[in-house]
């Protein structure tokens, strides 16, 4: 007999897995079908930033910047140890000019053409200004302004730059994320099939059948609803899978990266505004790299693997060194990566004025229904959940309200001041780890670190050493319950340790899982 679902989701990305959770949790039975991994495309891909979007103040995209400004301390809370408070610093002089042709700078080079190609010192503070007080800060602290001769987050830079700006956002963890939500979910009931594709999905008797590949093997379940959630795919599974005559369409927009060795000494982040009105990103990175992104190129097709260009790579390149005193070069460069953003087809006239709302869109003129996501930021992927269960409610009555809001995921079930205090006292147990091996373990792990570690006295304990800290213990508790198969599942997204891993460490590790999975 088939396996009957109340929602059924076609995506395991961030916005697949935020539905699952968030449905889940109010009492639907749920099935969520990935073809590849979790967080195997754009959720994995992105800056690694909760923030509210500074630079959509510029398209007047205010009640989406609201709505992450209030997420960014809302999603703190849930998950301290995959999520933290950086401070951005925006160096500024009077000399910079843009060629942007946002909204807000055709207003200015109407009203005051003097400033053509500027964005003035007290635009920029009024900006930040909104940005301080839209979302309701309780825990982040507010803007400054810096003087760079001063402080040593001048010293990097080139010496014209003598003021800057200093605000606040937050990282995450972005495929550590999309894991945890998805556990949260199977913990509250839900079905995550990863490696699971689905070849159609069709309308029978009021219900979807839906058939699934998985292997060489096919199936069938049915659902009251679907959710489509396929991120770059969500045109694909429109006209392809479910054959809807939907005119939504999707724009896919590639945002590339480069990771450098560590170009600065000190934890916080720059903003950097181009001469073109883009704006670039330099973050510190795993300890001791920096992240540089992002760029926006439209991406044709979703079955082409983004990969960063060499056109991508110079224009980062180019466009740092115009801020720090240091050249940097692609000999600097440690990796790249690149990924898909599947937003809203909204006909704006470039990648990087296209919307980053999020549009849900109901059809339900076949009988079973079906909900199309479009767009979103990883910011607002709760907020998107609740959204997406605001349209599904009336096909359910009687279904509860919104939960998740300062639900802790796994690992998650401690204040947000006490990380350093739980890495000092995983270290004072289990004394065999290094400080920094106890800190990567609590930021990924939390609280759930001591379960990982569970009856160890000795590093001999955890079994196979695979460099980088990484052990036979580690991974078995990825393989058993965070859904990793393969060696890149966990030293990219599960973790960033393929940085610090020859190509030996790695290929033991991949035959290390399939020889445990074949004997599973």
């Amino acid at each position: 007999m088939d396996t009957q679902y109340d929602l059924f989701i076609i995506g395991g990305g961030i916005n697949g897995c935020g539905i699952a959770r968030d449905a889940a949790g109010r009492g639907l039975s749920v099935g969520v079908a990935e073809m590849n991994d979790l967080a195997s495309a754009t959720s994995s891909a992105s800056t690694k930033l909760f923030h509210g979007g500074l630079r959509y103040l510029e398209y007047f995209e205010v009640r989406l910047v609201r709505e992450a400004l209030i997420e960014r301390e809302t999603l703190l809370r849930a998950m301290p140890h995959i999520s933290w408070p950086m401070r951005f610093v925006l160096p500024y002089h009077e000399d910079m000019r843009f060629e942007g042709s946002t909204p807000t700078s055709r207003i200015l080079n109407t009203v005051m053409p003097w400033m053509k190609g500027r964005r003035p010192a007290w635009l920029i503070r009024l900006g930040l200004f909104m940005y301080d007080n839209l979302g309701g800060r309780k825990i982040l602290p507010g803007t400054k302004t810096l003087d760079l001769t001063e402080v040593p987050e001048g010293r990097p830079l080139k010496s014209k730059f003598e003021k800057a700006f200093e605000y606040s956002d937050c990282w995450i963890e972005d495929s550590r994320l999309v894991v945890l939500n998805a556990r949260d979910a199977e913990r509250l009931g839900a079905d995550i099939m990863t490696r699971t594709k689905v070849l159609s999905a069709e309308r029978e008797g009021g219900v979807w059948r839906i058939t699934l590949e998985e292997g060489d093997q096919t199936r069938t379940v049915t659902a009251k609803m679907l959710v489509n959630a396929g991120g770059p795919w969500v045109g694909d599974i429109i006209s392809g899978t479910i054959r809807s005559n939907s005119r939504d369409g999707v724009r896919l927009v590639r945002g590339s990266h480069i990771v450098t060795r560590r170009l600065f000494d000190h934890d916080k982040a720059y903003f950097l505004q181009g001469e073109d009105g883009r704006i670039m990103f330099a973050i510190p990175y795993e300890t001791d790299y920096t992240l540089i992104g992002t760029t926006d190129q439209d991406h044709t097709d979703p079955d082409t693997r983004p990969e960063c260009t060499e056109a991508e790579r110079d224009y980062m390149l180019e466009f740092v060194n115009k801020y720090f005193e240091r050249d940097i070069t692609v000999d600097d460069i440690v990796w790249s990566y690149s990924g898909v953003r599947p937003l809203y087809d909204d006909g704006a006239s470039s990648a990087t004025a296209a919307t980053r709302d999020y549009v849900l869109k109901v059809e339900d003129r076949g009988g079973a229904p079906v909900l199309n996501i479009f767009g979103g930021k990883i910011t607002t992927y709760r907020k998107l959940a609740e959204s997406a269960l605001d349209e599904i409610a009336p096909f359910f009555p009687g279904l509860s309200g919104p939960w998740t809001a300062g639900k802790a995921l796994p690992g998650g079930d401690f204040e947000v001041g006490d990380f350093d205090e739980l890495v000092g006292n995983l270290h004072k147990q289990f004394g065999f780890l290094t400080e920094r091996w106890a800190k990567r373990l609590v930021r990924a792990y939390g609280s759930e670190a001591w379960d990982l570690l569970a009856g160890a006295e000795t590093a001999d304990d955890l079994g196979q050493d695979f460099g980088a800290t990484l052990t036979e213990r580690e991974v078995a508790w990825l393989m058993d319950h965070e859904y990793a198969r393969t060696a890149e599942d966990v030293i990219w997204r599960r973790s960033k340790l393929g940085l610090r891993m020859d190509e030996e460490q790695k290929t033991a590790l991949q035959d290390f899982m399939q020889i445990r999975m074949a004997k599973a």
